[in-house]
């Protein structure tokens, strides 16, 4: 058996089936796996806004508003929770692209007085040990209970009234601005205000 001799068009042939099945594995391997991933987001979501609403017995993922905005690249998800049909406040996602690291996605449940209930963190892509401690109970607490008409959702460093994470100044000035973000849209569209 003689050895084939190695052309340019072989090489370009075998190059082109190895990209065609690549391809169509990756194109194969998403289609499996995009179920599973979009329920995993799902029940992310889900938990978040268990975390950040009072008790409520309705499916605010069914009921979530769209609201387009130029504070946002996308859409900005708005979910109101109710019980027995009465409000008992809202979620609302905001984000900042002005993290240390790009972006810091966030969820805030807003009870209907605009007062903050309590804050989840979606994404964030900032340094381990300094901005990632932004979903720590010391850093957290001290937004829950303030209306930010009234607390100033900057760092103290910059005259606001947060205190910042040591060392992730940039990461606690995007946590607040996508809190602000979250705050200006809610307030635009309280049901409880209308």
């Amino acid at each position: 058996m003689s050895k084939k001799e190695s052309t340019f068009l072989n090489m370009t042939i075998a190059l082109f089936v190895i990209t065609i099945v690549a391809g169509v594995s990756l194109g194969f391997i998403n289609d499996i796996t995009k179920g599973p991933k979009a329920k995993a987001k799902l029940e992310r979501k889900v938990n978040a806004l268990k975390q950040v609403l009072a008790e409520f017995n309705n499916n605010p993922v069914e009921d979530v508003k769209l609201i387009k905005s130029d504070k946002a690249k996308d859409s900005i998800e708005i979910y109101a929770g109710t019980m027995n049909d009465k409000p008992i406040g809202s979620a609302v996602i905001g984000s900042s692209e002005k993290g240390y690291s790009g972006l810091v996605k966030i969820m805030v449940g807003f009870n209907p007085d605009e007062s903050i209930k309590n804050i989840v963190v979606l994404e964030q892509r900032e340094t381990p040990g300094l901005g990632t401690k932004m979903k720590e109970e010391k850093f957290m607490r001290q937004f829950r209970g303030k209306k930010p008409s009234e607390f100033n959702l900057k760092p103290k460093k910059d005259g606001g009234d947060v205190d910042a994470l040591t060392g992730a100044t940039i990461s606690t000035r995007a946590f607040g601005e996508a809190t602000q973000m979250a705050y200006d849209v809610f307030v635009e569209t309280n049901p409880s205000k209308k």
